[in-house]
């Protein structure tokens, strides 16, 4: 090596070395110890690790711990398999786990919000304009009025704000195949889907929807409103706990193209199905008034 190369190395002047790359370059050319060296490439130190190993090994540990802290070990567990199948498949096979619960009809709410002439819900029939502006499949939204669903809308200053869908005797589940058959029927119905648009996310849009909601089914004497929550949300489990609701039981579904296998707390226990005509039928029972 020249004395002019070698000189340039240590000075960070070796013109016939541009071509290395740009992270590496400063730390040959200023002879950095060769601990740092390391640390720059990204290397474990002595046998080390970095900073760096240590936060990617360390953030994915507490969340896993978080996750076992608020779905308990056998959910957390389900839950880490649901992902597990999800990516080893690349979407084809996916895990669906529910809960079944019952939320009291409130006659008076605690909190209820005074009826605004700029901030109305009214329930709608398939023939509203509103109707247009909901953010879901027309497919979806035809099947959910012909099988007889109930759709409250809310509205500010004439803006679409949200809705959230209510029907009697039964629910046709649309995110796997199932059927919930309610009973009795005079005395619970079925919830779902509640939405509100973003602007509208924070205020009282949701509180508005559920006031009107509740109203309704007091006059016709419906005293729970069941639901199906995803077993893996710890976040919505919260809030449903906050409501007051009951657990009823749980339903498990391993879906694999047009395979479906459906395993419930309940009867039938347990169904498999290949096509959309084979679809489960889960009875659920509302809870007693006492």
């Amino acid at each position: 090596m020249s004395k002019s190369i070698s000189c340039g190395i240590l000075l960070g002047r070796n013109e016939e070395d541009s071509t290395m790359p740009p992270r590496i370059r400063p730390v040959l050319y200023g002879a950095l110890p060769f601990e740092l060296l390391r640390t720059r490439l990204g290397l474990p130190i002595r046998g080390g690790k970095t900073k760096r190993d240590c936060h990617r090994i360390a953030m994915p540990l507490q969340r896993l711990k978080r996750t076992f802290a608020e779905l308990g070990a056998f959910e957390a567990s389900l839950y880490l398999f649901a992902n597990l199948l999800a990516r080893i498949s690349r979407g084809r096979c996916r895990l669906i786990r529910y809960y079944i619960v019952a939320q009291p009809v409130a006659s008076a709410p605690a909190h209820a919000l005074r009826p605004s002439p700029s901030n109305p819900v009214r329930m709608i029939g398939r023939e509203d304009a509103a109707v247009a502006q909901f953010p879901r499949p027309k497919t979806v939204l035809a099947r959910r009025f012909d099988d007889g669903g109930l759709c409250f809308v809310a509205e500010s200053k004439g803006r679409f704000a949200g809705f959230l869908w209510v029907s009697h005797h039964h629910y046709e589940e649309d995110e796997v195949r199932c059927r919930f058959d309610l009973h009795p029927p005079e005395r619970c119905v079925w919830d779902y889907d509640v939405y509100v648009e973003p602007d509208f996310r924070v205020g009282r849009t949701f509180a508005r929807l559920w006031d009107a909601a509740n109203a309704y089914l007091t006059a016709q004497g419906v005293r729970w409103s069941l639901s199906r929550i995803s077993a893996f949300n710890p976040v919505s489990l919260a809030a449903h706990q906050r409501l007051g609701i009951r657990k009823l039981a749980s339903a498990t579904f391993i879906v694999t193209g047009n395979v479906q296998l459906s395993l419930f707390t309940t009867p039938p226990f347990v169904h498999l199905g290949w096509n959309d005509d084979m679809r489960p039928q889960l009875p659920v029972r509302a809870p007693s008034d006492d």
